[in-house]
């Protein structure tokens, strides 16, 4: 049983660790596809954290209009060596194939994206509620970048009695993208 306990939460500790740092690539990628600051702090760090590692692929893999390509593979690379530490620590005896883990890490990739879009937009909307017209690096990086998602719906939607129901929508769709997408509840 304590076995049992701690390997749960050497689990835990390895898929946050990753999740969190995959995350910090994808923004890299995200930040660049909306033309995002990049002398804004958040900007900066998030481009020191992934610089050398994404500079390596960058040598073989060219960056596609501002689609920064290296930081997806290097995204998805590192989804891809999660599962395989989680399928080593959670179920030994079960290894995936690895077109298999390559499909999961694909899908653990875009459930991070929809995490990542559902807390940012959520965040930007609690504090449009508690300081809004308040300015700061993170209010600036948050509205740029769930600004192309939000526009659209913005447009279909219409407010109710002043009310933006825009990230309420977005909100919900990313949950049911998320949980359409066929990725072992392992992996999430």
């Amino acid at each position: 049983m304590m076995l049992n306990n701690a390997n749960n939460a050497l689990l835990f500790l390895v898929d946050t660790v990753f999740a969190l740092y995959i995350v910090v690539v994808l923004m890299r990628a995200l930040l660049q596809w909306v033309h995002a600051d990049f002398r804004n702090p958040i900007s900066q760090f998030v481009w020191r954290a992934t610089s050398m590692p994404v500079g390596i692929l960058a040598r073989g893999i060219p960056r596609w209009r501002n689609l920064d390509i290296p930081a997806i593979v290097f995204a998805v690379i590192l989804c891809f060596i999660n599962i395989e530490i989680d399928l080593a620590l959670a179920a030994p005896e079960f290894g995936a194939q690895p077109a298999m883990a390559a499909w999961w890490a694909v899908l653990k990739a875009a459930v991070l994206v929809c995490n990542f879009y559902f807390f940012t937009i959520l965040i930007q909307a609690l504090m449009s509620w508690i300081s809004p017209g308040q300015h700061s690096p993170a209010t600036a990086i948050l509205w740029t970048i769930n600004e192309p998602l939000l526009r659209p719906v913005r447009n279909v939607v219409p407010n109710i009695g002043g009310l933006d129901l825009s990230p309420l929508v977005i909100i919900i769709g990313l949950q049911v993208i998320s949980r359409l997408l066929p990725l072992p509840g392992l992996f999430r």
